[in-house]
């Protein structure tokens, strides 16, 4: 097992994917847990989100860090 090198991440890529990956988080799990409470529209809503966060933070990640 070796040492990973991340001396070469940006301070900005990595609040970035702290943040949106919060986000995913955050939005995924209430959707789990809305789906698990028989609440279908707002589970769909925040998986929704969830994916729409995906999305957002790949074309930023391909904007702005490439």
């Amino acid at each position: 097992m070796e040492i990973t090198d991340v001396s070469q991440v940006s301070p900005g890529l990595f609040i970035a994917g702290v943040i949106f990956i919060t986000m995913i988080g955050s939005f995924l799990s209430m959707g789990v847990l809305r789906f698990f409470q028989l609440k279908k529209r707002q589970g769909g809503i925040y998986l929704g989100l969830s994916a729409v966060s995906f999305v957002t933070m790949v074309l930023v990640v391909n904007t702005w860090f490439s």
